[in-house]
């Protein structure tokens, strides 16, 4: 693979499909949670920590359209579903817990990162605005 520009990440490249499929934060949280074994809806909600269960369902159904989930439901009463990873969506086990591990490593570091550069924004939006004049026959203490 070159790293020349413009040659590794083309419009039709396989990195950029699998980055659209794994980009969002709530498809590796689903694809994090699944990889223990299958899971009800309602397990899937907990698990994830704040997912409603509207943009659950949205990123299941992504998931299964991509071929990395797969639901099956059980001829019972009261019905039962679950979601598991099909055999394509288990070979991305082994990068989610390598980003999952990196993130543990890292994480501490990139807030204060973001966070030291927020406050430098901040510094530099003070120094950016104007301060007000006095006006002629003006009090300067009224600013």
């Amino acid at each position: 693979m070159s790293l020349r520009p413009g040659i590794a990440f083309l419009a039709d490249c396989p990195a950029l499909l699998a980055m659209e499929i794994i980009a969002s934060k709530w498809s590796m949280v689903t694809l994090f949670a699944l990889t223990e074994g299958p899971l009800r809806h309602g397990e899937l909600v907990e698990l994830s920590g704040g997912i409603s269960r509207k943009v659950l369902t949205q990123t299941l159904r992504r998931l299964q359209a991509n071929g990395l989930v797969e639901r099956h439901a059980y001829a019972e009463a009261p019905p039962r579903v679950e979601y598991g990873l099909t055999d394509l969506g288990r070979t991305l086990e082994e990068p989610i817990r390598m980003l999952t591990a990196w993130a543990r490593e890292n994480g501490e570091a990139v807030l204060t990162f973001r966070e030291a550069a927020e406050a430098a924004r901040a510094i530099e939006a003070d120094r950016a605005t104007p301060v007000e004049a006095p006006r002629a026959g003006e009090n300067p203490s009224r600013f």
